[in-house]
């Protein structure tokens, strides 16, 4: 049996800055915007289901057209949709992402009253959190739980231990992003408490200093307890921890210039746990991070084209959980 992911987020509505043709008092781009559908956790379970992994992604959407395309659009990519709920009346968040000369891109949401934010609190809930258990691995970000209340995180985290003693693995991505939490003694807490129980957290100086600034990178990889850690450093390299080593691991230098380095890390995500279900070893996980990474800040958008995907890297297969019981 293939080994199989539950991606747990939010996707939402994104519009993206037109590139050129600025018109007076339209600013950048002469005001225009392209629409297209993203969210961090949806960008990995796109590039896993690309690198032939199982993958359902679990969120709520609403009952409209956009919805529906949302959908239409993950089918497509061979993402499962069977744990979405679909809400009547709801609707998906919004974003729009405007990016500098160097590709760095900022961000505005309108996402308060959007589905996803309500998952934990459904009549359907209980059934898909107990469906976690069935899957190899449960991935999710802190930008997943930054949009449930404190008893939904209880409620996700309760089901992921349940979970993990049937040998399902937790991924805690660290993707921290200030303004989706009330303040950061609540993001230390919930970080402190994901920290705890997860099996392989995959992390970076930007998203750990904001929460513990200062200190160095012995001092923040030393709060995870984990026994499998990525942590990130600003230029592209990783720290790696893993059982019996630690290992640095540098990216291949770039021969491309940087377009837009939206996705970079979920992308990077997705190669890792792919590789790591695949039976490699964590260095040569991180190595196919970093190679589908720097290919995915070539191109424009946080979904590069398929055509743009690399060559598909065999490793030592690794059977699924539910197949070696």
């Amino acid at each position: 049996m293939m080994a199989s992911v539950a991606c747990i987020g939010e996707c939402m509505v994104e519009l993206r800055q037109a590139q050129g043709g600025a018109s007076a008092g339209q600013g950048q781009g002469g005001g225009l915007y392209s629409r297209s559908f993203g969210g961090d956790t949806l960008n990995t379970a796109v590039y896993l289901a690309r690198l032939d992994v199982k993958v359902d992604y679990f969120t709520a959407l609403g009952d409209d057209a956009l919805s529906d395309e949302m959908i239409a659009a993950w089918n497509a990519e061979n993402v499962g949709t069977r744990r979405v709920v679909r809400l009547p009346g709801k609707l998906p968040g919004l974003y729009m992402i405007q990016t500098d000369a160097k590709g760095e891109r900022q961000f505005f949401h309108w996402r308060d009253n959007s589905a996803a934010r309500q998952l934990m609190s459904l009549p359907e809930t209980d059934e898909l959190l107990n469906s976690l258990m069935s899957y190899d691995i449960v991935y999710l970000s802190a930008i997943t739980l930054s949009i449930y209340d404190a008893p939904g995180r209880e409620r996700l985290f309760a089901a992921i231990k349940r979970a993990r003693l049937l040998g399902t693995r937790f991924v805690f991505d660290t993707n921290f992003r200030a303004r989706g939490w009330p303040d950061r003694d609540i993001a230390r807490e919930v970080f402190t408490t994901a920290f705890a129980i997860a099996d392989i957290v995959l992390t970076s100086t930007e998203d750990l200093l904001a929460l513990w600034p200062g200190e160095s990178h012995e001092q923040l990889m030393a709060r995870i307890p984990t026994p499998e850690l990525v942590f990130r450093l600003p230029e592209p390299v990783s720290l790696l921890r893993y059982p019996g080593g630690a290992s640095e691991v540098r990216a291949e230098p770039m021969t491309k210039p940087v377009v837009d380095t939206t996705a970079a890390g979920d992308s990077f995500a997705a190669a890792y746990i792919a590789a790591r279900l695949a039976g490699a070893e964590p260095v040569e996980a991180a190595l196919s991070g970093h190679r589908l990474a720097s290919l995915v800040i070539c191109y424009p958008g946080a979904i590069i084209p398929g055509y743009a995907m690399p060559p598909k890297k065999r490793h030592r297969p690794a059977a699924s959980r539910q197949a070696a019981k």
